[in-house]
């Protein structure tokens, strides 16, 4: 297709943007456990959270694929 409807166009914002605009304008966090600017204590802390919250993350799947 080579074009888009109305209000499609356009560029998309970077997930870092949504993910600042989610916390500012909703107060949802959104954090990888991952996150190596966090340091291992809050990489922890986060780890935890989403155990409790969501139940262990299943980390042998690819996630790139």
């Amino acid at each position: 297709m080579r074009w888009a409807p109305r209000g499609c166009g356009g560029t998309r914002p970077s997930p870092e943007h949504v993910k600042r605009n989610g916390w500012h304008d909703q107060n949802i966090l959104v954090v990888s456990p991952d996150d190596q600017r966090l340091t291992w204590p809050e990489r922890e802390l986060v780890r935890q959270l989403g155990e409790k919250l969501y139940g262990t993350r299943n980390i042998s799947e690819d996630r790139n694929g």
